[in-house]
């Protein structure tokens, strides 16, 4: 009777095991930007990749336009384990993470492609295994450009002496409202839903992003009109997983996830370098001034921004500022 429990308990056994190896494992990826940015293409691409290379046992499902809840909102969940995989910009890393504020200083880059050495290399890698072992319970995949960002106005703006008494949306937290206050502007934290209106009613006067946002978010169609290119901020963004989700993969799997989603950091890159030009194009078509500026001036007025939130990373900040 035992031996023959045992045979029909292996059996039953045998049955169930192709089920287990051929389970679908869907892994939903939020983002806050719209159907067909780049990050969301990249991770698109990634999702396909990963669906050939299992054979459909893993899947990405992208949920674009914020659909899935702001991004405060969408981080919480990714870190339950009810979303799996999220693009995020690194305000909510900061605190749990605080070498990451460094990449939010104002000219904290030379220019994108010191941004993107940075990143691609020992300090970048150096960064997301901090997130991933951190207590976030989120796991670092890989970096997103994000560009640079630049002021658009309802008056030209060259020097910092010409955004005396000019209200300018910043992100909301204080060390980008310093830096706008440091070039010479008042910094005035809102929530990026809310700038349309202020540009057009008069609340503010300006705000600052690269020009795929300023397009996309209808803000070049306000009277802010001209576009000085300060590239004042070079935000890097982070591609993470829900470490609930992380933990349930295979090593292999974690192996295929990393490297895939090295792939994408790099198929973003080229993504996001067409989708500049093409919207820098539409901008000017559409009547927007672009301003080349000297930003040495605009450089030399953050120094205080970067010695009072740099303190606490000056090894970290003379890395970023080795590299070449």
């Amino acid at each position: 009777m035992k031996l023959q429990r045992r045979l029909i308990a292996s059996m039953v056994l045998a049955t169930l095991l192709p089920l287990t190896a051929h389970a679908q494992t869907v892994l939903k990826s939020h983002d806050t930007h719209p159907a067909g940015y780049p990050t969301v293409a990249a991770v698109e691409s990634m999702g396909k990749k990963l669906d050939a290379a299992t054979q459909g046992r893993i899947k990405v499902q992208t949920f674009p336009g914020a659909v899935l809840g702001q991004e405060k909102e969408a981080v919480e969940q990714v870190q339950l384990g009810a979303i799996q995989m999220a693009r995020i910009s690194l305000g909510v890393i900061g605190p749990v993470v605080p070498e990451v504020d460094v990449f939010n200083m104002p000219f904290v880059f030379r220019d994108i492609k010191h941004m993107r050495a940075v990143i691609d290399g020992p300090v970048g890698d150096e960064l997301l295994a901090k997130v991933t072992a951190s207590p976030a319970r989120l796991v670092a995949l890989g970096w997103m450009d994000g560009g640079a960002r630049s002021l658009y106005t309802k008056k030209p703006v060259r020097t910092p002496a010409d955004l005396k008494g000019q209200k300018v949306r910043m992100m909301g937290n204080p060390l980008f409202v310093d830096t706008m206050n440091a070039m010479g502007g008042n910094g005035i934290a809102m929530a990026y839903g809310e700038v349309f209106t202020s540009l057009q009613t008069g609340v503010i006067d300006g705000a600052e992003n690269n020009p795929p946002s300023y397009f996309t978010a209808n803000h070049y169609t306000t009277p802010a009109k001209y576009y000085s290119q300060t590239n004042h901020l070079i935000i890097p963004e982070i591609l993470v997983m829900s470490k609930v989700t992380w933990d349930k993969l295979t090593p292999a799997d974690q192996t295929l996830v990393k490297k895939l989603a090295r792939e994408a950091q790099m198929e973003q890159r080229v993504l996001w370098d067409k989708s500049v030009e093409e919207y820098s194009a539409k901008l000017k078509a559409a009547g927007v001034e672009f301003i080349a500026i000297d930003n040495k001036p605009f450089f030399d007025a953050t120094a205080p921004v970067r010695a009072k939130y740099g303190a606490k990373h000056v090894d970290l900040m003379n890395r970023i500022a080795a590299v070449k």
